[in-house]
């Protein structure tokens, strides 16, 4: 197209974009404790992916090579220190390889099911490199939360989120 000029970061944002989790959807899960996973996150998790018992109620879907920096992280720690050790613990002796059946679904392993009370639906929040699975009473508490504009100017305020931060 004649006159039409494309910035060359543009197109770098918008495969960066594309390959990140983003927006919530409502699935239900199986009495098998099958996740059905949407299209758009399917795409992502086929090189390979985990689960874990996340933060503040959740679960955690990861890519494989995401769970891997985290892993990597982990393994950083000092383990001299009992923070590092309890998360260690958390992160990885709740994680499970998933896979993707032929219809689309993740298996959720009943210890993690146990943790959420997740039986019946499930809320999926993309959240950039990894998705949560939160249970709707949950995820509707966070979203009040997220209502509070006075609580959150305040808990971010010390976020620098300028575009000069992250250059």
């Amino acid at each position: 197209m004649v006159g039409r000029r494309e910035l060359p970061a543009s197109g770098a944002l918008i495969g960066l974009i594309v390959q990140m989790f983003l927006g919530q959807f409502q699935h239900n899960v199986d009495e098998k404790g099958r996740l059905m996973v949407p299209a758009r996150f399917r795409e992502l998790l086929e090189g390979g992916a985990y689960i874990t018992q996340g933060f503040d109620h959740c679960l955690m879907v990861m890519t494989e090579p995401y769970f891997n920096q985290v892993y990597e992280r982990l393994n950083a720690l000092n383990l001299t220190e009992l923070p590092a050790r309890q998360l260690r613990r958390q992160m990885l002796s709740n994680a499970y390889p998933v896979e993707i059946d032929k219809i689309g679904r993740i298996l959720i392993p009943q210890n993690l099911r146990s943790i959420l009370t997740l039986n019946g639906e499930a809320v999926l929040a993309g959240q950039g490199e990894y998705f949560e699975v939160w249970t709707p009473v949950d995820w509707n508490k966070q979203q009040e939360l997220l209502k509070d504009t006075d609580t959150i100017n305040q808990r971010f305020a010390t976020l620098n989120l300028s575009r000069a931060s992250g250059s």
